[in-house]
């Protein structure tokens, strides 16, 4: 499903979007990525790919490293029924993706806008961010406008919620 990173700054380059990147030991959890992030100067990000209770329904869910992720509270706010981390073989279905790589950038392998986009909303303004370019061993900045811009070009519905 596209070529990772090079899929994801080509599209960037083709938004305008400026970007910088960074490359660093493969991570797989929030904590993980921090670490390698510290001398950033960027706001953290963790990307957690769910799906509801029947399987029908499938989210992107973006919030800053530092916040839990209740996936109860999620429930309510989001208006679904119970959700659960998608399975490995459903986030490669879905995003094109493998654990510890999940990012909005996932969404360039979604055609069919399956998955629905749900962002912190104490993001808009946040400034500088930074997630994986579709790969758990590089980590690529842009300012928080700038992610605006590239979920727009991706024709997903993105959800702005208290999370």
């Amino acid at each position: 499903m596209g070529d990772g990173p090079s899929l994801v700054y080509a599209a960037l380059t083709a938004l305008g979007i400026p970007f910088e990147t960074f490359d660093h030991p493969p991570v797989f959890t929030g904590e993980d990525a921090a670490t390698h992030w510290a001398g950033i100067q960027a706001r953290g990000l963790k990307n957690l790919f769910l799906r509801n209770k029947k399987g029908n329904r499938h989210y992107l869910v973006i919030l800053p490293i530092e916040k839990e992720a209740d996936l109860r509270r999620l429930v309510k706010v989001i208006g679904d029924d119970r959700l659960s981390f998608g399975s490995p073989e459903r986030l490669m279905e879905h995003l094109g993706l493998t654990p510890g790589s999940v990012s909005p950038f996932g969404l360039l392998n979604n055609p069919s806008h399956s998955v629905q986009v749900v962002v912190d909303a104490e993001l808009r303004g946040a400034g500088l961010l930074i997630f994986h370019p579709n790969l758990n061993e590089h980590s690529v900045t842009l300012s928080d406008a700038d992610l605006v811009r590239f979920l727009q070009s991706t024709g997903h519905h993105v959800r702005w919620l208290a999370l």
